[in-house]
């Protein structure tokens, strides 16, 4: 599903060059869950990104589906992107003027779904993500945990075969958090490929595979 062969992405600061990620190997399975440990700065959303196709490596090989999506330009990568990775991110990422319900249709109008079709996956998504009657309020009129529901169903809007969360409990208090937690685990049910960036250990172990990032590096590769 996922594959990465010597994977390195540096920045220039100033006149110097910063490494963020080195020499990085990494095969995921599809259905995997992977969880992405580590202290700040280690490289874990830099991965992350990577993995999303928000970012490019600056050497090394990343191939999703057998696909070499490094060669991509921009235009390819973004159609890859909106076929196969969903995100949910610790802020929301919410669009703050829309309703929840078109919120969570965002992607189906920029994937260009007829609107019979996007009104009757709204509808599901709503049902399934128990928002049916938050479909109208902006997302300032949400909690915390309907906020990252409208923003876990928009994520799955397109049936993404990849998840990509980064600290998805970050801004919900511990029961919240819980419930958003057992709802991602249950799209692991139905084979998405799971992988989340945490700092919460207990969080972290839940996964079936965990990666432990140390100043760039995999130190534990979970193979």
């Amino acid at each position: 599903m996922i594959r990465l062969d010597k994977v390195c992405r540096s920045f220039m600061v100033g006149d110097q060059r910063v490494s963020a990620l080195s020499d990085i190997d990494l095969h995921i399975a599809a259905g995997d869950y992977v969880s992405i440990m580590g202290p700040s700065g280690s490289g874990k959303s830099t991965l992350l990104n990577l993995l999303g196709l928000l970012d490019r490596p600056s050497s090394g090989v990343y191939k999703l589906d057998g696909i070499d999506v490094t060669s991509l330009d921009d235009v390819q990568q973004a159609k890859v992107r909106s076929e196969k990775i969903g995100f949910v991110f610790q802020s929301f990422h919410l669009v703050p003027r829309l309703s929840a319900a078109m919120n969570i249709e965002l992607p189906l109008i920029l994937a260009g779904m007829p609107p019979a079709e996007r009104k009757q996956r709204v509808t599901q998504l709503l049902e399934d993500y128990s928002l049916t009657d938050r479909a109208d309020p902006r997302p300032d009129q949400l909690s915390g945990g309907q906020r990252q529901r409208v923003a876990i169903a928009r994520a799955t809007s397109m049936n993404p075969a990849v998840l990509l969360a980064d600290e998805p409990t970050g801004n919900l208090d511990q029961t919240t958090g819980k419930e958003v937690i057992h709802l991602l685990e249950s799209l692991v049910e139905r084979k998405v490929t799971l992988i989340m960036v945490t700092h919460d250990p207990d969080i972290g172990v839940r996964a079936h595979t965990q990666l432990h990032m140390v100043d760039g590096r995999l130190s534990d590769e979970g193979h």
